[in-house]
C-alpha cells in the first residue's frame, strides 16, 4: 500500500496529495489513528481523505488501514525513509541502508519464482545470451555479461540502442535477451524488444511489473520497489537488478551440470596468478 501511495501521489488532487504526505511521513503512527485525526494532520476535510482511500482502490478508512497495516507488518525492522539535506553521515547512511534492506525484502516477497524456474531453463536451453539495457540498467548489463560468460555460453552486453536495434535484428530462436529497465518504459528498448520478439529470440525482462517492457517478454522477474526521490538514479532498482542476475547466474551454474561448473573452475583458474598469496 505504501508502494502504491508513492506511485500514485502524482495523479491525486492537490488536497489528496495533503493526505499521502502525511502517510508517507509516517505510515506507522496512521494504522492506529482515526479519520479525524488523519484529516487534521493534513489540514482536509473527512471526505478528503475518503476520496484519498478511493483512488487507491479501496472501499474505505478501515480497508485502506488495514492493507496498510499488513504491509507494514512484513516490511521487517526495515523501511523507507526520505534523505535530506540536514542528514548526518550516520542518519544518510542508515537511510538508505534501511531502505535498500526493505527493498530486497520487498522483492523477494514479490518474486514470482515459478519465473525464476522459467527463466533458468530458457538459459540453459539457449546457445548465447545478450544483455540489453541503457544508464543504470546499462552498467548492470555489463556487470551480468561478466558473470554469465564465465559458464561457457557467448554473452554480450549492449547499452547503446543503436546497436540493441541492429544486433536484436540478427538474433534467431536460440538466443537469450535479458532485459533490464527499472521503469519498463524506455521507448528504445521497447522496439529493440519487438525486434527481438520477430526475430525469434525469448525474452526475460527484469523491470516493473505490468509494464510495456513486461507485456512484450516471455518471462518477468518484476522489481516494482520505493525509491528516495526522482532526481537520484534508482538505487534500489538497480541493487535488485544485480541480485535477480545473481540468482539466475547461480541457478544456471548449479543446473548446467558438471561441464557448466568445470567451466567456471577452469575460468577461475586461468587469473588465479593475478593474486599475491
Amino acid at each position: 500500500m505504501l508502494k502504491k501511495i508513492v506511485r500514485t501521489k502524482s495523479s491525486m488532487s492537490k488536497s489528496e496529495r495533503k493526505v499521502a504526505e502525511v502517510v508517507i511521513a509516517d505510515p506507522d503512527s496512521i494504522v492506529s489513528s482515526s479519520i479525524q485525526a488523519v484529516a487534521a494532520l493534513a489540514q482536509v476535510s473527512e471526505p478528503t481523505v475518503m476520496r484519498f482511500c478511493r483512488a487507491l482502490g479501496v472501499s474505505g478508512f478501515g480497508e485502506f488501514k488495514l492493507l496498510l497495516a499488513k504491509g507494514l507488518a512484513s516490511r521487517g525492522t526495515y523501511f523507507y525513509r526520505d534523505v535530506s539535506a540536514e542528514d548526518s553521515g550516520k542518519e544518510l547512511s542508515t537511510k538508505i541502508i534501511d531502505s535498500t534492506i526493505a527493498s530486497l525484502v520487498q522483492i523477494k516477497e514479490q518474486l514470482d519464482y515459478t519465473a525464476v524456474d522459467k527463466a533458468i531453463d530458457y538459459y540453459l536451453s539457449c546457445r548465447r545470451v545478450e544483455f540489453y539495457g541503457s544508464g543504470g540498467s546499462g552498467v548492470v548489463a555489463v556487470d551480468a555479461q561478466l558473470k554469465f560468460f564465465r559458464l561457457g555460453k557467448p554473452a554480450i552486453a549492449h547499452s547503446d540502442s543503436h546497436i540493441q536495434h541492429a544486433s536484436a535484428a540478427l538474433l534467431d530462436p536460440d538466443v537469450l535477451v535479458i532485459a533490464i529497465s527499472a521503469s519498463g518504459r524506455n521507448k528504445d528498448l521497447i522496439h529493440t524488444l519487438q525486434i527481438a520478439r520477430d526475430s525469434g529470440a525469448k525474452i526475460v525482462a527484469i523491470t516493473a511489473a505490468d509494464s510495456p517492457i513486461s507485456r512484450l517478454s516471455n518471462v518477468t522477474l518484476s522489481i516494482d520497489v520505493i525509491e528516495d526521490s526522482d532526481i537520484f538514479s534508482p538505487i534500489k532498482s538497480r541493487l535488485g537488478q544485480i541480485v535477480l542476475l545473481d540468482i539466475l547466474a547461480v541457478g544456471a551454474a548449479t543446473q548446467g551440470g558438471d561441464s557448466t561448473l568445470d567451466k567456471l573452475e577452469r575460468a577461475r583458474k586461468a587469473i588465479d596468478f593475478k593474486f599475491s598469496r
